[in-house]
């Protein structure tokens, strides 16, 4: 029938008007920022740090291998290696800097790090009254907690405890394999020094006795 496809359309409409006053779903506008955005957990906005004790310096996953800071597409990572009283390199960073007015929010830098040190974060309220001071995030800025990545990212953060987990097995498991090994070989020497202490014995008194 000539309009059949007018009147379809209308009836859709009509129905997402009715339905928008009472089904939580169609309701498309949020009262923002009396309601909070619903994130989901795959979102990715800038990068921070993560630590797993409770200093914040001292446990940072981060071994300032600098592979962030050479992948990133506009260069906006800054590392560098802390050193002891030596002068010899320490597998952590004494500068991390990040300039999120200059960064993208692609998670090259989170693909790319071997240590699953940086993560995307999902705060995207992001403000500031200096460009080049205040959009600058040093390291103590960007260190946050593991229950702050688990919270946010709870899905990848039980995929790396897994494979952390079964790494940690294998690890133990060779461990105590080379152990066993270890002792298998002191005991195997040890039974042989007992079996040629007799022998070294008799030796001796054959030859005191042909002596006499």
């Amino acid at each position: 029938m000539l309009g059949t496809g007018i009147l379809k359309g209308l009836f859709i409409t009509a129905k997402n008007l009715v339905g928008s006053y009472y089904d939580k779903e169609r309701l498309t506008t949020l009262q923002y920022p009396e309601e909070a955005a619903n994130i989901p957990e795959n979102y990715r906005n800038f990068p921070f740090l993560v630590f797993d004790g409770e200093d914040a310096v001292s446990t940072l996953r981060c071994v300032a291998c600098k592979m962030c800071e050479k992948e990133c597409p506009p260069q906006c990572i800054y590392i560098v290696s802390e050193k002891d009283e030596k002068g010899k390199i320490m597998r952590r960073p004494k500068v991390f800097d990040i300039d999120i007015s200059v960064c993208m929010g692609c998670g090259i830098c989170a693909e790319v790090c071997p240590s699953s040190a940086i993560k995307m974060d999902h705060i995207f309220e992001v403000t500031a009254k200096d460009r080049f001071s205040d959009l600058l995030l040093h390291r103590d800025q960007l260190a946050k907690s593991v229950d702050y990545y688990k919270q946010i990212h709870p899905t990848d953060f039980a995929v790396e405890e897994k494979a952390r987990a079964e790494k940690k097995r294998v690890a133990e498991e060779k461990a105590q394999a080379a152990a066993a090994a270890t002792a298998a070989k002191a005991a195997a020497a040890a039974k042989t020094a007992t079996a040629a202490t007799p022998k070294t014995d008799v030796a001796k008194a054959a030859t005191a006795t042909a002596a006499v």
